[in-house]
């Protein structure tokens, strides 16, 4: 998911300059009916440890540990989708770059995502909300120097590479928090990090393009950065906290 994450922008931004837009949502819905025959034919049937209703799902948020995770997620994913749903945009009206380039500055961003990816792997098994708010300290920095360095194509291409690698973490360090704030509830875990994951993705977007509408790209980069700002603040007024 989390390589998924990270390379689905760029993949399909290039498509769309190669082939149109129509092509890469032609793209995206076969793949979805390759992913759906491949579950029907080749993952064989998983009984669930135990049934995840309504009541486990209530309980687990009773957990200190389970609302910091979701606290902490929230905040990053907001931060992070609220801006770079709108990165071509600002590499447009403020870098001034061509659709070309702009494509490949979004497959380095990309790349840069899998590295991170594999570096936040490393250490999350240990120090996942370390992992996690390093991942939100750089998403601040890039997004709040954008406005001032990303005018220039040089200073734009280095902080979309230091996104794609803080970005890459985000998933795997959430993930793990969640997983660790419930060992014993690993699937009731897993539904509350997608479902909260992708709620927040489709509010960070609403929240950034009525930014957006309202004012311009780099307001909508300097917002996400203070709320990632925020994020770190909240995580070091947990770690001061008592358990």
């Amino acid at each position: 998911m989390p390589l998924g994450s990270v390379l689905g922008v760029p993949a399909g931004t290039l498509i769309g300059d190669l082939a149109g837009w129509r092509t890469a949502f032609t793209v995206m819905g076969a793949l979805a009916v390759g992913v759906l025959v491949m579950l029907l034919l080749l993952v064989p049937p998983l009984p669930p440890i135990q049934t995840t209703r309504l009541g486990v799902l209530n309980g687990m948020l009773r957990s200190a540990s389970i609302r910091f995770a979701l606290l902490l997620t929230f905040l990053v994913v907001l931060a992070h989708f609220g801006t770079y749903t709108y990165v071509t945009p600002f590499l447009e009206q403020a870098t001034h770059v061509g659709d070309a380039l702009i494509t490949t500055f979004l497959l380095l961003y990309g790349a840069a995502g899998i590295l991170g990816n594999f570096l936040g792997g490393a250490w999350v098994a240990r120090y996942p909300r370390t992992v996690l708010g390093l991942a939100g300290g750089l998403i601040a920095a890039v997004t709040l120097l954008l406005p001032a360095l990303g005018r220039w194509e040089a200073g734009a291409v280095v902080l979309l590479i230091v996104w794609g690698i803080a970005y890459g973490a985000v998933p795997v360090a959430s993930q793990t928090c969640f997983a660790k704030a419930a060992p014993h509830a690993p699937e009731a875990a897993s539904v509350l990090f997608t479902a909260s994951f992708q709620a927040t993705i489709s509010m960070g977007a609403l929240v950034g393009g009525v930014v957006l509408d309202r004012s311009s790209p780099s307001a909508v980069m300097v917002l996400g950065g203070c709320t990632a700002v925020l994020m770190i603040l909240t995580l070091g007024a947990l770690r001061r906290t008592p358990h």
